[in-house]
């Protein structure tokens, strides 16, 4: 009979212990809104609409995580790598950048990719100066360069994304400059991102400053969001390169922008913002309305940290542009 106590006191521990470490593994979600990919700490975490986490897969440092139709996910695996991940976390597509396409032996970093609608998938090539498609096999099946004043593999391109129109739309974070080139490589329109009147201040966190642009998204009027990345702001820019829209770092009540990465315009009008380097006082996402009012947040420092750039909502209903 002892025995028997003995081992259900046992059980009821291993019990009790993973109701905990499941309860510790659970983000802070202001309301149950939104699933989450977001990724940190080497691996990307898929998370339901309260915070529970429902996946993990590990990879190298993330940039990007884009949902594909056929239910996987598309990201990075490093900065010379890009994977497709199933469901259930399993690897079942690669391309290994830095060994194809005559790339072997030279510097080089993917931060910017896309899969397209044909199936071919995009693959922005910082150091050497080019963007190209390629399809399933890895063959280039259409090219063309980009332009920057000097090649850098890390800070030529941080995000990029093959628009509706056909057009390409780079940011250049090394110049602080939003580009939309041509099927031909052609500068169709650029927008440099103002340091606001400050002089630069180096740091990734709320204390820096400058115009290290991360994210752009094409937006259905025609004009374009853009995530200044350390200038902590969001603004949004007609074709003529007017400002009508700018979130400042102070401008949401509870919350400090830090470096600000991943963009998301959901239907009902609100922005997904990614909030990185901002330090565990702050969400790494919020959404926000375009009256500034703050309407959900999500913070995950255990299974996440610091450096949370990457970042997809779940399940959200109708046309996300990301």
């Amino acid at each position: 009979m002892r025995t028997y106590k003995i081992i259900f006191t046992v059980l009821q521990s291993i019990i009790l212990l993973t109701g905990l470490a499941r309860a510790e593994e659970k983000a802070e979600v202001s309301s149950p809104r939104h699933g989450v990919f977001a990724s940190d700490k080497g691996q990307v975490v898929k998370y339901d609409e309260a915070g529970n986490v429902l996946l993990k897969f590990r990879t190298g440092s993330v940039h990007r995580i884009q949902q594909l139709q056929n239910g996987n996910v598309l990201c990075q695996s490093g900065w010379k790598k890009l994977i497709e991940v199933n469901p259930e976390g399993k690897t079942v597509w690669s391309y290994d950048a830095q060994n194809s396409n005559g790339n072997k032996g030279k510097k080089l970093e993917v931060h910017a990719f896309q899969r397209l609608e044909n199936g071919n998938t995009m693959v922005v090539e910082n150091g050497i100066g080019r963007i190209i498609e390629i399809n399933k096999a890895g063959q280039i099946q259409h090219e063309l360069k980009y332009q920057v004043k000097q090649f850098n593999a890390h800070r030529d391109v941080r995000q990029g994304h093959k628009l509706k129109n056909g057009n390409y739309l780079l940011c250049h974070e090394g110049e602080g400059r939003v580009t939309e080139y041509s099927p031909t490589g052609k500068i169709i329109w650029d927008y440099q991102v103002s340091l606001f009147g400050k002089p630069r201040k180096g740091g990734h966190g709320p204390e820096g400053w400058g115009n290290q642009v991360f994210n752009a998204i094409r937006l259905p009027d025609g004009n374009t969001l853009i995530a200044t990345g350390s200038g902590h702001s969001v603004i949004e820019v007609t074709p003529k390169k007017e400002i009508v829209w700018h979130l400042k770092q102070k401008d949401i009540s509870g919350v400090t922008l830090a470096w600000v990465t991943s963009l998301e315009l959901l239907p009902n009008g609100n922005i997904i913002i990614g909030n990185c380097h901002a330090g565990p006082d702050n969400p790494q996402l919020i959404e926000v309305t375009k009256d500034k009012k703050l309407v959900w947040s999500f913070k995950d420092f255990k299974n996440l940290g610091n450096k949370t750039a990457a970042s997809a909502t779940i399940g959200v209903k109708g046309e996300v542009i990301r």
